[in-house]
């Protein structure tokens, strides 16, 4: 239904832009800073960039908003509870957006942040711009919530359908994956990812999107459950064996922000 463009940002960011040619409209999702985007609608003057689309605070992801607000007049939508200058629209968990005549969904997934929101878009190819949530094999940094929170955060997003193409606001598929062969050594699916993802970026090309399927097979942080994943654990960072799942992730956070 869109086109939709990762617009290169700081070292490793991604500002995903979302093209509808029927309407020659455009959103963008996240803009650390609005030069990639200034750049691209100079080029592009017959398109009208309608709405923006924040999923947290963090000045990677908002710092572009007043700058393209003021160009463009487009709608700026954003987590409630957040302290986030020149938001039109504030948004709360299971809010409905109507944005390029679709239906965005809001899921509220604290964690990284304590108010940062998903936004899926429901369909026979569905998409979800998961911010700082979920990564390609890996999840966000605890800045602001507990395990607990970001695990169930990632389970709300992992029930969403295995054709889901996942969106997310950064580069770090590869390193991800490195930790994810430390976890489970001997998945097949992780060697054959980071193969896969070696190459791409060899070449300068995005590893994203993913799809949930896949995540769910190479994304330690969805399959904290797995009893291979929590034998690591066990082994590699002391955790018991009747340990609840809640110790259990933050163990796997742990190792990773150490990693």
């Amino acid at each position: 239904m869109f086109d939709i463009l990762p617009l290169p940002a700081f070292n490793d960011n991604y500002i995903w832009l979302i093209k509808d040619a029927s309407t020659r409209r455009a959103v963008v999702v996240d803009p650390g800073e609005a030069g990639p985007v200034m750049a691209w609608l100079d080029g592009h003057p017959d398109w009208q960039l309608s709405d923006i689309l924040i999923t947290h605070h963090h000045h990677d992801h908002t710092g572009g908003i007043a700058a393209l607000k003021q160009r463009t007049g487009a709608r700026v939508t954003a987590p409630a509870d957040e302290a986030i200058a020149d938001v039109d629209l504030p948004l709360a968990d299971g809010d409905r957006l109507e944005v390029l005549d679709a239906i965005f969904e809001v899921i509220r997934v604290p964690g990284h942040t304590a108010g940062h929101l998903a936004y899926y878009v429901p369909g026979e190819q569905p998409l979800l711009f998961s911010g700082d949530t979920l990564f390609s094999a890996g999840c966000g940094r605890l800045f602001e919530g507990t395990p607990a929170q970001m695990l169930n955060s990632l389970r709300r997003l992992a029930s969403l359908p295995d054709e889901t193409r996942v969106y997310c606001g950064h580069e770090y598929t590869q390193s991800n994956l490195r930790f994810a062969q430390a976890v489970e050594p001997d998945n097949a699916a992780i060697q054959a990812a980071a193969v896969e993802t070696q190459r791409l970026r060899a070449v300068q090309r995005p590893t994203l999107p993913s799809t949930l399927g896949r995540e769910r097979t190479i994304n330690p942080f969805l399959r904290s459950g797995e009893t291979n994943v929590r034998q690591r654990l066990q082994q590699e960072r002391g955790v018991a064996a009747d340990a609840s799942e809640d110790t259990f992730f933050a163990a796997l956070r742990a190792w990773k922000d150490t990693f």
